[in-house]
């Protein structure tokens, strides 16, 4: 039976080429929506798990996430800057490291921070060393620069028409491990020597604290003030009361009760203290809503295709008619006439939902590897416990599609189908 079943699809092999590619396009549009879910979900997830709270001025907690932990440019109110030595002097924090940002080089963000944090984000160096002066920078793993390589610093991006800074150009000191986060694709360099290029500083800051307030990043809208830089300058990161308005600070606690009590303290007053995981539980309910529409559309393709699928199954047994009539007048019984035919349609069916898997899989990985290029963030994609659901829900689906062809076969007489 099975080398004529073969054989019959050898010599069928338009058509059951048809019914594959039918069914491995249905089965990949929704095998790729789930696989690329979760694998947004998993990597936005790991990706904020290198952060414990953000701390920013009173605004959108969601906004505040996705610009200081995915890197996304918007401007961002400014908190006051004494915010930042109050935590430096917490014994509850481990270390609070400021960051400022709205600057850019070859499409890369630049990012103004400390030394602790560069030092703490990816657990070391896969060459180079850390910023020691104002000149020097650090570098993600993605961020195609050679060490001691040349970053002029622009305001804003190019597509923006944005303004070349003139006063202060960097030189790549180190390059970091890579951390799966938007930050590989980050330059970062020493906080005071964005605000010094931006004009602000403790002297001046006094008299501008609530102009700059009114700004995005760092400050650094204020672009008339430029200051004059010295590349050479030594950081100092011991901050003091007066220092520039800040779009947010990165602050890992020494406890989980720290944690906690952090949060509370700076959710009043004009700050506001996240938990990333927190932000991003919210936004993982809009992606699900998002998912089931995506589920939805997927569903209506399939059963699109299983119209098909039944339209091309009646055509199917129509033209065999012949070739199902001769075999039962040669006494072949109903039960293996419905055997064979059941068993051609849903192998047909069931290489077409192998190579869907395929297809979607290939697909998620195209798209993860896109995203990962422009965000920097790794979209781990691969399947899980409960996509073995997902397979056996569409078998059993095979197994019932299958079953038409193989009735109308089984219900034709010899003397009808010869007389065809």
């Amino acid at each position: 039976m099975i080398r004529f079943i073969f054989s019959d699809l050898r010599r069928l092999w338009a058509g059951s080429l048809v019914v594959v590619l039918l069914v491995a396009l249905a089965t990949a549009l929704g095998v790729c929506v789930v696989l690329q879910e979760r694998a947004l979900r998993l990597g936005s997830a790991r990706a904020a798990d290198k952060f414990d709270l953000v701390i920013g001025a009173g605004g959108s907690e969601t906004q505040l996430v996705l610009s200081s932990v995915f890197l996304q440019p918007s401007p961002l109110p400014l908190m006051p800057g004494d915010v930042l030595a109050r935590l430096a002097a917490d014994p509850r924090v481990d270390w609070a490291a400021p960051i400022g940002f709205g600057d850019s080089f070859s499409g890369y963000p630049i990012v103004g921070t400390t030394v602790t944090l560069a030092e703490n984000l990816s657990g070391g160096f896969a060459e180079g060393r850390i910023f020691a002066r104002e000149g020097e920078a650090v570098i993600g793993s993605a961020v195609k620069l050679p060490l001691g390589a040349e970053i002029k610093p622009m305001h804003g991006v190019a597509e923006e028409g944005g303004e070349t800074h003139t006063e202060l150009v960097y030189h790549v000191a180190g390059r970091l491990r890579p951390t799966g986060t938007a930050w590989d694709r980050a330059i970062l360099v020493p906080i005071q020597a964005v605000w010094h290029i931006h004009g602000l500083g403790a002297e001046e800051h006094e008299g501008e604290a609530g102009h700059d307030h009114e700004h995005e990043g760092a400050g650094h809208d204020v672009h008339e003030h430029h200051g004059e830089i010295d590349p050479d300058a030594v950081i100092d990161e011991k901050w003091a009361a007066d220092a520039p308005g800040l779009p947010a600070i990165l602050v890992k606690p020494k406890t989980i009760a720290d944690a906690y009590k952090l949060r509370q303290e700076y959710r009043s007053g004009n700050t506001v203290a996240v938990f990333p995981g927190e932000v991003l539980t919210n936004l993982y309910g809009t992606l699900g809503d998002a998912k089931q529409i995506l589920v939805a559309v997927a569903a209506g393709a399939q059963a699109l295709v299983a119209a098909s699928l039944v339209l091309v199954t009646v055509i199917h047994i129509g033209q065999r008619r012949r070739q199902i009539g001769a075999l039962r007048a040669f006494g072949a019984p109903r039960g293996a006439i419905f055997g064979i035919v059941w068993l051609e349609f849903f192998f047909l069916v069931v290489v077409g939902i192998g190579l869907g898997f395929t297809f979607g899989y290939a697909a998620a990985l195209t798209l993860s590897g896109m995203f990962s290029q422009t965000s920097g963030i790794a979209m781990p994609v691969g399947f899980a416990r409960e996509d073995a659901g997902l397979a056996a829900v569409l078998l059993l689906f095979a197994t019932i599609l299958a079953a038409l062809p193989a009735v109308l076969a089984y219900r034709q007489s010899p003397a009808q189908a010869l007389r065809a």
